[in-house]
């Protein structure tokens, strides 16, 4: 049975109740979570690794949570924060252009033995890594994830205007792509 958020957050207000309402939330939310990262690192390894840290951080941050938001927003924020300084290190120590690491990222999707996409999923996949860190986020949030703009401003402190642009723009040059393939 999956318990409500006001349930959860009630369980976890209770010391003795507390592990079991985060194993709970871990359970509610680990697949969703992991699919938000991976669409971002590519690799099942790294996407493991940044969703061990989602969760490690909001275990170790559940007291600060006031509820002010769903818990599956704050562990979207959560993710997504752990995501691009993942991705920032990542670059910061292969020291190399964007050019180089979306190639590096996209030979690693083809070798990758857990994607199972066809050739068009991992056309788009290569289309989407093109797309600057940002737009790339919004357009695997509301393409893939069905997030809504009001939402994702939550999760991203970014206005509905600059989101829809954003996603707006990221089609435009999925478009680009799929047409200068042709």
């Amino acid at each position: 049975m999956n318990q409500t958020d006001a349930e959860l957050l009630t369980m976890l207000a209770e010391p003795r109740r507390k592990a079991a309402a985060f194993s709970s939330i871990v359970r509610l939310y680990q697949e969703r979570i992991y699919w938000h990262i991976r669409k971002m690192v590519l690799d099942h390894e790294d996407a493991n690794d940044v969703m061990q840290n989602t969760f490690l951080k909001a275990w170790n941050g559940i007291e600060n949570f006031r509820g002010d938001s769903l818990i599956s927003t704050w562990l979207y924020r959560i993710a997504t924060n752990e995501t691009l300084t993942f991705l920032a290190n990542k670059r910061l120590k292969h020291i190399g252009s964007m050019e180089d690491e979306e190639s590096m990222m996209y030979q690693n999707l083809k070798a990758d033995t857990y994607f199972d996409g066809n050739d068009v999923e991992r056309k788009l996949q290569e289309a989407i890594l093109t797309l600057p860190e940002k737009q790339r986020l919004v357009f695997n949030m509301k393409y893939f994830d069905d997030i809504t703009y009001e939402e994702m401003e939550k999760i991203l402190g970014t206005s509905v205007g600059a989101l829809k642009a954003s996603y707006h723009h990221a089609v435009k040059k999925i478009e680009r792509f799929f047409e200068s393939e042709e």
